[in-house]
C-alpha cells in the first residue's frame, strides 16, 4: 500500500511536468525542480537510498549532456554565421526556372539539414526564403512550406542525433550511424520517396496549374536580396562544409559521442574567428556557449532523476510486466505495442519524457531471452520521432513555419490545412512503420 501511494504520487509530480508544458507564458524549468524536490522528498520517506546525493548523480547521464551542449553550440556557430541561409538560397537560385525539381531539391535538402540540425532551424531559414523565391515566381509558396515541414518531420529517423530524443536511445543502447543507416535508413528513403510523390500529386500540381492561369503573389519582393547577396563568404561556407563532413566522420569513428561532440565544436570554433574589441580575429568558445540555450539541457536532467525515481519505486518494473504480458513473448506485437503507445503519447505530450520514460522498459525488454534488439529500438526510434507529427503544436518546425507563413500573409498555409495534411501523412509514416517492423522480423 506504501509502495502504491508513492508510485501515484511520483507520477502525479510527473505529469505535473507534463501539464506545464501546455503552458508556454510559464517557466517551465522552474516547476520542473518544484515537483522534482516534491517527488524526492516523499521518496526518502519510503526509500532510504534517495536521500543521497550520489542517487541523484548517478541517474543523469552526463555522456548525452555533455554531447548536447556541444551539439548546440556547433549548431550556434552554423547559424550565427549563416552557413544554413547560404545553402538555402543557393539551392533556390540553382532551381528556380524548374519549380518541380525546386520542390524536391528544397525538400530533400532541407530534410537531410534537418537530420543532423534541430527541425526548428531549419524550418526558420528555409521558410523565408521559399516565401520570397515563390512569389519571385508567381507561384504559391503553401505547397512548397507544406513539403518542406512534413518532409523534416521524419529526418529524426535516419541519424543518432537527429533528435535529442535519439541521443539519448543511442547512448543507451550503443548505437552508431551505421546502425542506423543499415536499421533505419530504408524506412527513410522509402517514406521521403513516397511523401514527396504524394504531395507532388496532390498539393503541388495543383498550386502550379492554379498560378497557370492567376497571379499569385506580388511583382516586386522587398526580400529579393534574400535570393542575390550571399550570406558568407565563399571560402568561408567550404570551410564549414569541410568541417560538417569532418564532424560526421568523428561521430562515425569516435566510440564516446561526448568527446566527438567536443573535439567537432573546438574545430569549428577555429574555423569561424570572431573579432575582438582590437578588432583583430580570436577564438572564442565561451561566445557561442553564451548563446546555447540551457534550459533543454536542465530539464533532460531533471527527467533522468524522475525517471530514477520511478525505477526505484517499482513504477517502470509494472509497466514493462504489462506490456510483456500483452505482447504474448510476440516480437511484432511488442513492436507493433511500443510504436503505438509511444506515437500516441508523443502526439498528447512532449515526447522526450515519454523517450526517458520508455528507454528502461525496452532495456528492459531487450534484456529477455526471447526477444531482439533491432525491430523493438527501431518501432521505439520511430514511434517517438513521428507521434508527435500528428498535430501541429506537436512539431516546433510546424508552428515555426506556421507563423512565419502567418507574418507573410500566406492565406493558404493556415492552421486547418497543415493539420489535415500533416495529420494524414503522420498516420500514413506510422502505417509504413507497421509494414517496416512486419519486414524486420518476418523476414530478416
Amino acid at each position: 500500500m506504501t509502495n502504491l501511494f508513492l508510485q501515484i504520487f511520483v507520477l502525479i509530480c510527473f505529469l505535473g511536468i507534463v501539464i506545464v508544458l501546455f503552458f508556454e507564458d510559464k517557466d517551465y524549468i522552474y516547476f520542473t525542480f518544484v515537483f522534482i524536490v516534491l517527488a524526492g522528498l516523499v521518496s526518502a520517506i519510503f526509500i532510504p537510498e534517495t536521500c543521497s546525493l550520489e542517487f541523484y548523480i548517478e541517474k543523469i547521464e552526463w555522456e548525452v549532456i555533455f554531447f548536447l551542449i556541444t551539439m548546440f553550440t556547433i549548431v550556434e556557430i552554423l547559424k550565427e554565421n549563416k552557413v544554413f541561409d547560404e545553402i538555402a538560397r543557393l539551392v533556390v537560385v540553382k532551381y528556380q526556372t524548374n519549380v518541380r525539381k525546386m520542390f524536391y531539391v528544397l525538400c530533400v535538402i532541407s530534410t537531410l539539414l534537418a537530420t543532423i540540425v534541430e527541425d526548428l532551424s531549419v524550418a526558420m531559414i528555409f521558410a523565408p526564403i521559399i516565401i520570397v523565391a515563390c512569389r519571385k515566381l508567381k507561384i504559391k509558396p503553401a505547397a512548397y512550406l507544406l513539403g518542406m515541414t512534413i518532409c523534416i518531420n521524419i529526418a529524426a529517423t535516419l541519424t543518432p542525433f537527429g533528435s535529442a530524443q535519439n541521443i539519448l536511445i543511442t547512448n543507451e543502447f550503443g548505437l552508431d550511424i551505421l546502425w542506423f543507416i543499415f536499421n533505419l535508413g530504408p524506412y527513410f528513403v522509402i517514406s521521403l520517396l513516397s511523401t514527396l510523390l504524394l504531395l507532388d500529386k496532390f498539393s503541388l500540381k495543383r498550386d502550379i496549374n492554379f498560378c497557370a492561369t492567376h497571379t499569385c503573389g506580388p511583382e516586386e519582393i522587398e526580400e529579393d536580396s534574400l535570393l542575390n547577396e550571399p550570406n558568407i563568404k565563399k571560402q568561408k561556407f567550404a570551410l564549414n562544409l569541410i568541417g560538417l563532413l569532418i564532424f560526421i566522420v568523428l561521430l562515425l569513428v569516435v566510440p564516446e559521442i561526448y568527446l566527438a561532440g567536443l573535439i567537432g565544436a573546438l574545430l569549428f570554433v577555429l574555423i569561424n574567428p570572431i573579432k575582438n574589441k582590437e578588432a583583430k580575429r580570436s577564438f572564442s568558445l565561451s561566445k557561442y556557449l553564451s548563446h546555447v540555450d540551457y534550459k533543454l539541457i536542465y530539464f533532460f536532467m531533471a527527467l533522468f532523476i524522475f525517471v530514477g525515481l520511478l525505477e526505484a519505486n517499482g513504477t517502470i518494473g509494472f509497466i514493462e510486466e504489462l506490456i510483456k504480458s500483452v505482447s504474448a513473448e510476440s516480437e511484432f506485437i511488442l513492436a507493433i505495442i511500443i510504436l503505438l503507445s509511444t506515437s500516441i503519447l508523443s502526439g498528447l505530450i512532449d515526447n522526450t519524457p515519454v523517450t526517458i520514460i520508455f528507454i528502461p522498459i525496452v532495456r528492459l525488454l531487450f534484456n529477455l531471452p526471447e526477444f531482439y534488439l533491432g525491430p523493438l529500438v527501431v518501432a521505439f526510434i520511430l514511434g517517438i520521432n513521428l507521434g508527435g507529427n500528428f498535430l501541429p503544436q506537436g512539431s516546433a518546425a510546424d508552428l515555426a513555419t506556421l507563423e512565419i507563413s502567418r507574418d507573410n500573409q500566406v492565406d493558404d498555409m493556415s492552421y486547418k490545412r497543415l493539420f489535415k495534411v500533416g495529420g494524414l501523412f503522420a498516420l500514413f509514416h506510422v502505417l509504413l512503420g507497421i509494414g517496416y517492423l512486419a519486414v524486420l522480423v518476418f523476414l530478416f
